[in-house]
């Protein structure tokens, strides 16, 4: 049966089951994927650190023991559609349960994308003020990361909304650490190869505050019914970075 638990989710178990076991069945398996997401992103980083490859060969082992979780987690939702028909509340938990799994699913890709940089960058050296302030944009998103699983197991729309509104933290941060690597690689381009890496895996991790955020609004939709309609606090500006610095050298000459 594997990890999937859901492989119960065929009709004749479903059948000896009660729908709230269903529904607890449901978020046990989020519970399990969330706490996953969160092992793998940590590890990741660490893989990263250490210049590990160890380490990250068991983060793509984990992404796919998430991959899998996800899928089941479909499996389930639709025969509970399909066999039980929910109604309103109801059907708002299974269908958050779905979008919630998908962004969990792709945290995890996103740390096995982080921890992949740790083969590219084995022999580069390590410049320890970069990797301290990687390290600080990683252990925000991990926060927000276990608060919003926290806010989704209680039901709770004002924490999931703190998450969300906490996601321009991690975005000033991410702006910080992008300067801060622009100006390494400027001051030497043999710094070049390593920064980039480093910039990527920045950005993956800025990415991981944007699903911990779509999860918020998720957790907001199942407790109040209605989706939020307020812009997103978004703070990366790093987009416009370069522009901006082209435009100031051809200002200068």
């Amino acid at each position: 049966m594997g990890i999937g638990l859901l492989q119960g989710a065929d009709s004749d178990q479903m059948q000896h089951r009660t729908y709230s076991e269903e529904l607890a069945l449901l978020d046990n398996n989020i519970a399990q994927m969330g706490g996953m997401a969160e092992h793998v992103l940590g590890l990741a980083f660490d893989a990263l650190e250490q210049r590990d490859p160890l380490l990250a060969g068991r983060v793509v082992e984990l992404d796919r023991r998430i991959d899998r979780l996800e899928r089941d987690i479909e499996v389930q939702v639709v025969a509970m559609i399909s066999q039980r028909q929910p109604k309103e509340e109801a059907l708002r938990h299974v269908i958050a349960a779905m979008r919630i799994a998908a962004d969990l699913e792709r945290i995890g890709d996103l740390g096995k994308n982080i921890a992949k940089r740790a083969l590219a960058i084995a022999h580069e050296p390590h410049p320890k003020p970069l990797m301290t302030g990687l390290r600080h944009i990683v252990e925000l998103a991990l926060r927000q990361l276990k608060d919003v699983l926290d806010a989704y197991a209680a039901r709770d729309a004002t924490r999931a909304m703190s998450v969300w509104h906490a996601d321009r933290q991690l975005d000033d941060l991410y702006n910080s650490l992008f300067r801060e690597l622009l100006t390494y690689m400027m001051e030497d381009p043999r710094n070049i190869g390593l920064s980039t890496h480093l910039l990527f895996g920045a950005k993956n991790i800025e990415r991981v505050g944007d699903h911990t955020t779509n999860i918020a609004e998720t957790i907001h939709y199942l407790v109040t019914g209605k989706n939020l309609t307020d812009d997103r606090p978004k703070g990366d500006q790093t987009s416009t970075t370069l522009i901006k610095s082209d435009l100031d050298r051809e200002e200068d000459s």
